[in-house]
């Protein structure tokens, strides 16, 4: 992994909004005395969110002083995770899997797109809408090739449809988040293959998926919700019952010799040897 660093150019001061405020007092309030330092990815994160997404020095101390952390072990954990970025990133922050799969079904062509529509990876546009940077494996192999832009996957791309996605985003106009194509999830590309008499090609239009979608459809309209309940008095006299329905069926021995008898139905005594014939010669 490269060495991460901090951006050159840096805010004077951070301070948590009133609303995030609260929120991270809840976190850290649910960690016993003593581990509070366990909140530290969760109030990066936030503060991160809250900064434009990207962490500037001043929230990283604003966090070790709420945690009361040594400013370095925050700095440590800052630079560790790829998830904090660490330097001023695009109003559409583009993260381009480039791993194996999507390598194989063209990620350099899209590459290429963000080269010419963007620039080199890591800097922002002068209009400060786009910036994109390679990262390793988003776990959407089967769509491949994808990007992550801020927290959605785009996946199924092509140089084509990419760049109708980004002529969509800096016009302000809605995207359509996953496939890019139309596949529904990861299904094969043009359709089921296999199922196809129950499901149908399209997977909604057969015989079966029309029955399930019926069969929910009917659960919901007849769904009778339960019975609140103060406390779990209900169930454990539920319990209670069973127990006791379930005690009427197993005869429970009263007396040691019953027990002994109960003990020898349920493990017979192993059988002597067989002794030899009386003629046997020794």
């Amino acid at each position: 992994m490269s060495v991460r660093r901090l951006a050159e150019v840096q805010p004077e001061s951070f301070a948590f909004t009133p609303e995030n405020e609260t929120w991270a007092e809840g976190i850290i309030a649910k960690y016993p005395e003593g581990r509070q330092a366990s909140a530290v990815i969760s109030l990066l994160w936030r503060a991160q969110a809250q900064h434009d997404y990207w962490l500037p020095r001043a929230a990283i101390e604003e966090v070790a002083r709420k945690l009361g952390m040594p400013y370095i072990r925050v700095l440590e954990v800052a630079t560790f995770y790829t998830m904090f970025n660490l330097a001023p990133v695009g109003e559409h922050f583009v993260q381009l899997c480039g791993t194996t799969p999507c390598l194989l079904r063209g990620s350099d062509a899209i590459k290429a797109v963000l080269r010419e529509r963007v620039g080199e990876s890591g800097k922002v546009t002068a209009d400060g809408k786009f910036s994109w940077i390679e990262v390793e494996c988003l776990g959407a192999c089967c769509n491949a090739p994808m990007v992550q832009i801020n927290d959605d996957y785009y996946e199924d791309l092509t140089p084509e449809n990419f760049g109708r996605l980004l002529d969509d985003l800096a016009a302000g106009r809605p995207v359509t988040i996953g496939s890019q194509t139309g596949r529904v999830s990861s299904e094969p590309t043009g359709g089921l293959s296999a199922l196809t008499s129950l499901y149908g090609v399209d997977g909604v239009s057969g015989p079966q998926s029309q029955a399930t979608t019926e069969a929910a459809a009917q659960a919901v309209e007849h769904e009778t919700p339960p019975a609140p309940q103060a406390d779990g008095a209900a169930f454990f006299g539920e319990a209670e019952k069973l127990a006791q329905e379930h005690a009427e069926h197993v005869a429970m021995p009263e007396t040691p010799a019953e027990e002994t008898q109960a003990r020898t139905d349920i493990d017979p005594p192993e059988k002597p040897a067989a002794e030899p014939p009386s003629d046997a010669k020794a």
